[in-house]
C-alpha cells in the first residue's frame, strides 16, 4: 500500500504549497491539484504522502489543503517563570519526527531545557536536544520546528539560534541586544 494507510485522509492541494521532503529534507513546491494523503497531523504540521514520496507541510499552510492553521499561542504577560516553562514543555510537545508520531520529548530528544534572562532582563530559552539519526536529513526541519514553537511564545526575547551540531545539538535563543553584544 506504501506510505499511507486506510485511515489516511485523501486530499487535493488548494494552492502551490511549500514542503519538506522526508527524509531528504529538501524544499519543493507542490501544485495546486496535486492529489495525496495526509498520514500524520500532529504538533501543527502534517505528513503527506504523494506520488510515492513523503513530505512535511508547516502549519502556516494548512490552508493549502483545505485545514486550519494553528491557532496562536497565548501567555500573560506578566507570567510566572512556572507558566512560562510550562508552556515552552508544552511547545516542545508538539515538535515531531515526520515519520515517528512521538513527540521530540517523549522520544528523549530533548535532554536540557533551561529558561534564563538576559543582562538587560528579557527571557531567553536554550534548548539542548539531540537527533533520531546522526544523518537525520530531517535534522534541521526539526531544531527549526523547535525554532518556531518556542518564537511562538509571548514573553520570550528574539533569539539567536547558534550552532546545530550533530548527534548533540544546541539550540539557543537570546534576544537581538545579546546577539549584538556578542558579535
Amino acid at each position: 500500500m506504501g506510505g499511507y494507510s486506510n485511515t489516511s485522509e485523501p486530499i487535493v492541494f488548494e494552492r502551490d504549497c511549500n514542503a519538506v521532503m522526508v527524509p531528504q529534507g529538501e524544499t519543493v513546491n507542490l501544485p495546486a491539484g496535486q492529489n495525496g494523503y495526509i498520514t500524520q497531523a500532529l504538533g501543527g504540521s502534517f505528513t503527506v504522502f504523494v506520488d510515492g514520496n513523503l513530505f512535511r507541510i508547516d502549519g502556516k499552510d494548512a490552508d493549502a489543503i483545505g485545514k486550519e492553521p494553528p491557532t496562536p499561542i497565548e501567555l500573560a504577560a506578566d507570567a510566572s517563570e512556572d507558566e512560562v516553562e510550562k508552556l515552552v514543555w508544552q511547545q516542545l510537545r508538539t515538535c515531531f519526527d515526520p515519520e515517528i508520531p512521538v513527540n521530540i520529548v517523549d522520544l528523549g530528544l530533548v535532554y536540557e531545557c533551561t529558561i534564563g534572562k538576559t543582562d538587560d532582563g528579557a527571557r531567553k530559552v536554550e534548548v539542548k536536544m539531540t537527533l533520531t539519526a546522526p544523518g537525520c536529513g530531517m535534522g534541521d526541519i526539526l531544531v527549526d520546528d523547535v525554532r518556531s514553537k518556542i518564537e511562538a511564545i509571548p514573553t520570550i526575547a528574539d533569539r539567536d539560534p547558534g550552532q546545530h551540531r550533530r548527534p548533540r545539538s544546541g539550540l539557543r535563543m537570546h534576544d537581538r541586544q545579546d546577539r549584538r553584544r556578542r558579535a
